[in-house]
This record gives C-alpha cells, structure tokens and sequence, in this order.
C-alpha cells in the first residue's frame, strides 16, 4: 500500500513514533496497542495528506469488520475523532467501508451523524442500489474485477470499452 511505502521513508519517521507512543498508551493487551497504533497512524498519514490536498482524505474501516455493523459504527466514529483531535473537520474525511449489507446499514447510520463514507468492494447494481436508498455519499465499483472475473471465465480478447463488463456496469449504476 502507499501507507506502508511512505511509513519507510524518514521524513515520516516522527507520524510513526506518535501512533506507536498512542497504541501504547491506548491499549492494555499487546493487540489492542497494536489496533490503536494502526488506527492513528492511518490517521497521521490522513491529516498530513490534508495539508497539501484540498477536499477528502478516505481512511478506512478494518476490513475485518465489515460484517458488524456496531463495530464499524464505532471504529468510524473513533478514526473521525481522532482527525478532529488534530483539528480536522467532519467535512474532509471520507470514512470508507466494505458494501456488506453491514456496511451499508452502518453507512447510512454515519451519514445521518454528517459522518461521510465511500463503500468499496462494489461489484453489483444491488450493492450500488442499496448504497443509494441508504444515501451513502459516495461509492467505489470495482471495475476492473468485474473485468477479471468476467475475462475468467468468458475469455475475450480485449473487450472493447462499450463491451467491458466493468465498464457496462458502471454505466448502469450510474444511470441509476
């Protein structure tokens, strides 16, 4: 990831020292300290991207939790309080979570707290759909493993961009 190649560079050094002083302040057991070190490096890196990006920056959710609703509710409300302790408002971070029906659900909870998220691991019109009835406030489909799968199993030569499956089903969403 991009995070683990700028975490290797030494001008970084001083983002890293701080989430591992955070986790072993935060955290009781050895894993938890580990959680909240990686919670607030994620966070670092974010609010150091804000310095010289406008807009959003997306920090996501652990993956592992992507089907429990709760527990995403609460890791997304403690990564946004997190920037805002370092002075980052609501309206710059894009909280980014898995298209679970779980996810989806704690989705549509957060952005009624002003809470913004991006739902990834979209790969169908009814993961697109249920993000729009539950108005999330912005959704990532991955086209290019619509594209794989599909080269998987009906081999093509290259589809041509009006045939691309990823692309066809984007276009859907879209018109949604």
């Amino acid at each position: 990831s991009l995070l683990l190649k700028a975490a290797g560079l030494s001008q970084y050094e001083h983002l890293i020292d701080d989430a591992i002083a955070w986790g072993k302040k935060n955290g009781k057991t050895q894993e938890q300290q580990v959680v909240a070190a990686c919670d607030k490096l994620a966070v670092n890196f974010g609010a150091e991207i804000l310095k010289i990006v406008p807009g959003r920056v997306s920090t996501e959710v652990d993956a592992r939790l992507s089907f429990d609703k709760e527990k995403s509710i609460e890791k997304a409300r403690h990564l946004v309080d997190l920037y805002q302790q370092q002075g980052v408002e609501k309206s710059r971070i894009l909280i980014k979570l898995a298209s679970t029906w779980e996810g989806i659900r704690a989705a549509e909870e957060l952005e009624k707290e002003g809470i913004n998220c991006n739902l990834t691991l979209l790969f169908s019109f009814a993961q697109a759909r249920a993000c729009a009835e539950a108005g999330v406030f912005l959704i990532s489909p991955f086209v290019g493993r619509i594209y794989d799968w599909y080269q998987a199993r009906k081999p093509m030569d290259p589809y041509v961009v009006e045939e691309d499956p990823g692309v066809k089903s984007v276009r859907n969403i879209y018109d949604y």
